[in-house]
């Protein structure tokens, strides 16, 4: 009896173990915490907590997958396929991306990458086609940190050379969790009707998302990041371990310090890797519409039909996560 429990035990923590499989959607450039969550997602999948999958790019400038490349490249995972937009909400130059063009007097990259536009990269939709029609059933997780574009394209794409089911059938066969940092759900500096820039950017599409989304979702409102804010002072000291890093350059391109700024993209990444850990509680199962102004409103289901939850986080919490993004983020690539 000790035996088979003792398999059993080993057997569950096997399954614990196993990296979450995960697709990456970013609007880099718009804000730095986009760079911060790629960081994140490059030690977690260091440590073996997940796999990325992919990375695809809702903001519409060509520097965009140039920078998430030179980022990849960085943290010693070159290979990591990038998808961007096409004719999308954001077109213009991010205060940032353009770190990926900086080189040093040989002539050589600061930070090494061979994607030297977005213009040569594949468009998003068909890459994820491809990426989740190779991954087993029910096994990807999705990290939503921009626009609704990419994801929503996806579930009204048609049958392809990389699968012969509907985008919304696929992504109901092969996902099991979409975590996005969008909307708000509780008060913010006093405004209960707060409305955030990845919902507004695109509503018709988190309009359409909202309503059709075939698997749950989680969403990381406005009002988490807001209270887990990076200390500037990590920016400042922790990142010293080589001359040139490309988040404390971002950070700084983007908006010097001393600010702490808020970590709205790298909750929602730390909650599709680690959903179990007690770093967010959750809300009723229920739904969420986006009005036409922008707005979320979430209800809690009276049914079982609901697929919406959105985090809730206390003041214990929110200590915890804020160490545990920083932690994530100052960490070494495993290769340098």
């Amino acid at each position: 009896m000790q035996h088979i429990l003792l398999t059993l035990l080993l057997t569950t923590a096997l399954c614990h173990a196993a990296p979450v499989k995960l697709i990456f959607d970013t609007d880099m450039g718009n804000d730095v915490d986009d760079a911060m969550a790629l960081a994140m997602i490059h030690n977690l999948q260091k440590r073996g907590a997940c796999e990325l999958l992919a990375v695809t790019i809702t903001k519409d400038h060509p520097q965009a997958a140039s920078f998430v490349d030179a980022v990849n490249t960085f943290y010693g995972y070159p290979d990591v396929p990038i998808g961007v937009v096409r004719n999308g909400v954001t077109p213009e130059p991010g205060k940032y991306n353009l770190i990926a063009d900086q080189k040093n007097a040989d002539g050589t990259f600061r930070y090494p990458h061979d994607l030297l536009s977005g213009t040569d990269a594949p468009e998003a939709v068909g890459l994820l086609r491809k990426v989740l029609a190779a991954q087993p059933d029910q096994s990807v997780a999705l990290t939503q940190v921009g626009f609704f574009t990419n994801f929503v394209r996806l579930l009204d794409s048609k049958p392809d050379d990389h699968s012969p089911l509907s985008g919304r059938d696929l992504i109901k066969k092969k996902v099991t969790v979409l975590s996005i940092m969008a909307g708000a759900f509780q008060t913010v500096n006093f405004n209960t009707r707060h409305l955030e820039y990845n919902v507004i950017k695109d509503i018709p599409s988190a309009q359409k998302l909202a309503i059709h989304w075939p698997t749950p979702i989680v969403w990381s409102g406005f009002e988490i990041g807001i209270a887990a804010a990076y200390p500037h002072v990590s920016i400042e000291r922790d990142f010293d371990y080589v001359e040139h890093h490309p988040i404390k350059e971002a950070y700084y391109a983007y908006n010097p310090p001393p600010h702490d700024r808020p970590t709205w993209d790298p909750t929602s990444v730390l909650y599709a890797i680690y959903p179990d850990r007690g770093y967010f509680d959750l809300s009723p199962v229920g739904g969420v519409t986006v009005e036409d102004n922008g707005a979320t409103w979430y209800r809690p289901s009276k049914d079982a039909k609901g697929r919406h939850r959105y985090l809730i986080m206390s003041a214990d919490q929110a200590a915890r996560v804020r160490e545990a993004i920083v932690q994530l983020c100052v960490e070494p690539p495993a290769k340098r």
